[in-house]
Order: C-alpha cells, then sequence, then structure tokens
C-alpha cells in the first residue's frame, strides 16, 4: 500500500501516514539529544494491510468513538442498528478508522487528508442520521507532530458526533530500557464505572492503584479503564509516557475539547493507549438518558475544529 511519509530535513524527524487504512499515522521518529526515538508502536504487518486497522499508530475514531451498546441508538425518533463489530457484540470505533481516505495536501513536512461519509463510504450513509466530512491536516516540525482536526456537517440534517484518539505509544522508548520501569502520567480526576466496558453514567472516586495524575509505573498493570474530569491549564491538557531509566518522555497535549480520556495497556506489551476523547464511550444513548457524556451536536454547515499534538523530549524535573 502507498505510505505518505512526512520528513523534517533540518532535524531527521519522520512520521509515515497509511491512507489507505484510516489516514493512520503508524510511525514517528522524533529527534531527541542526537537520539531518534520511536514514538509510536504499529504491528509490523499494518503497513501492508494485513494487521488489525485499529491496533497500531494513531487509529482516528469517528463519528464515535470505542463502543455504542449493541450498536443501537435512536436519534430524531429514528432507530439506528450499526454493525457489531467487536467480540462482545457492540458497534466500536465508528466509520473512518478502516477505509480509505483522500490526500487533498501534501509538503514536505506535512499532509491531509479529507474522509466524507457520502463520498468515501456511501454502503454506511444510511447508517448515521447525517453526512459528515472529517479532515485531518499532520504537521512535523523536530521532536513534535501536531494534528489539526476539522469537522464539519455538509448535509441538511443535524449531525450527531463525538471524536476520538487511540495512539498506541512505544514502552519503553529506549532499547536500554524495560517497560517495567516507565510510567504514565494523566490529570484525571475520576473514573466512569463501567460494567463489561460500556459506562453506567456513575462517576467514581479513583482508587490510588488507578490514579495517574503522580505518575504510575506500568509494571504489572493492567489497564482498560474511562477517566473524566480532566484537568485542563491554559486550556490544553497534558498526558505522560514516562521512559525514566533513558531520560525521555512523550507529551500528549490536546484542545480541552477532548475532556474523557481511556487507558489501555494492549495485551502484546509493547506499547500503552492514552486515548484523548471528546466523548465517553456509549455517549450517545448516555446522554437520551440525559446523563452528560460530552455528545456533540452540529447544525447543517457548521464546522468543529480542534487538534492534539505529540513532542518527544527529555524528562523534566
Amino acid at each position: 500500500m502507498p505510505i505518505l511519509t512526512l520528513r523534517d530535513a533540518a532535524t531527521g524527524a519522520t512520521a509515515r501516514i497509511l491512507p489507505e487504512i484510516g489516514f493512520n499515522c503508524f510511525a514517528f521518529q522524533a529527534p531527541v539529544a542526537g537520539h531518534i526515538v520511536d514514538v509510536l508502536d504499529a504491528d509490523p504487518a499494518f503497513a501492508a494491510g494485513a494487521a488489525k486497522p485499529s491496533g497500531s499508530g494513531i487509529p482516528l475514531l469517528f463519528p464515535f468513538p470505542n463502543r455504542i451498546r449493541g450498536g443501537r441508538f435512536q436519534w430524531a425518533g429514528v432507530d439506528y442498528q450499526l454493525p457489531r463489530n467487536n467480540a462482545q457484540g457492540h458497534a466500536i470505533h465508528g466509520f473512518v478508522f478502516d477505509r480509505p481516505w483522500r490526500v487533498t495536501e501534501q509538503e514536505p513536512c506535512s499532509a491531509t487528508g479529507e474522509f466524507q461519509l457520502s463520498l468515501d463510504a456511501p454502503d454506511r450513509r444510511k447508517l448515521w442520521p447525517a453526512d459528515f466530512l472529517i479532515a485531518v491536516t499532520y504537521t512535523l516540525r523536530g521532536p513534535a507532530l501536531r494534528c489539526d482536526v476539522r469537522i464539519a456537517n455538509p448535509g441538511s440534517e443535524p449531525l450527531p458526533w463525538g471524536l476520538g484518539m487511540h495512539p498506541y505509544f512505544c514502552t519503553p522508548l529506549a532499547p536500554t530500557s524495560r517497560r517495567e520501569e516507565c510510567l504514565i502520567q494523566a490529570p484525571a480526576g475520576e473514573l466512569r464505572e463501567l460494567v463489561e466496558n460500556l459506562p453506567t453514567g456513575r462517576r467514581l472516586p479513583i482508587p490510588p492503584a488507578l490514579d495517574l495524575r503522580e505518575g504510575v509505573p506500568l509494571g504489572g498493570l493492567k489497564l482498560d479503564d474511562a477517566y473524566t474530569a480532566m484537568r485542563v491549564v491554559g486550556g490544553q491538557i497534558q498526558s505522560l509516557v514516562m521512559d525514566a531509566p533513558a531520560g525521555l518522555q512523550v507529551t500528549q497535549t490536546t484542545d480541552a475539547a477532548f475532556r474523557e480520556f481511556i487507558a489501555f495497556t494492549p495485551p502484546h506489551g509493547r506499547s500503552v493507549c492514552l486515548e484523548p476523547y471528546t466523548c465517553t464511550t456509549d455517549a450517545v444513548n448516555l446522554a437520551a438518558l440525559g446523563i452528560d457524556s460530552g455528545w456533540r451536536v452540529l447544525a447543517s454547515g457548521e464546522e468543529f475544529q480542534t487538534w492534539f499534538e505529540l513532542r518527544a523530549g527529555l524528562i523534566v524535573a
């Protein structure tokens, strides 16, 4: 499959994107203190299209992240049934992570991909209440990779939506370190109660073993948890992967719109996922119950813009 490669000639940084599978940025090598750090993990077969499309790099999750219970929801008096594409019998991760995107702009250090439901996945158009357009621009500047996202409603009906990023961060960040010595950190104040990976609507205090605010070692940690009440500073939210023995960290900074957060430790043990979402899992059904889930709606002709950034660097004491 054709791979789109971004290069920063001044520093040697590179990023690789697979437009044919969700415009997924599946590799980011960043210069830090004279070394090149592999930031993102990907299945070795991903670039050939022979791996799970949601299991590598940065899958883009839209118009809903994570699960919708049983793939069923109601909107504007209409019942919708989505394909149940996960092992628990739910719909998962939206419509854009596993389909080809169109590359609309390309420069040495940046590229833009677009996906419109009615144009790029017409077989899925009837599965959602409205058409949508999502445009993603990746820009590489030395040790930083920025992603700008534009969501538009090109149709006449209101567009319900949620957006999620699902980055797989390499652990460790250096070949001389061990995964068990890495830490993760995120400014989440509460947990969402989950039953079989679906939120009940209750928000809970975080037990000490799962509290990421001061940093938690990955050794022995098994996570598939939904966090909320993210601390926003200066309109931004930051989470970290830290490789203390190597003195390296990756900082993930997002717009304040990413108010929800999933922490996940894949069973293969090569990476950790710190997933910023604009809404929680099953948000459309929680919203119908009057629960504040982050679910959003764009009117006809409206747009919404947001962003996130990954930056590799030295640990700052």
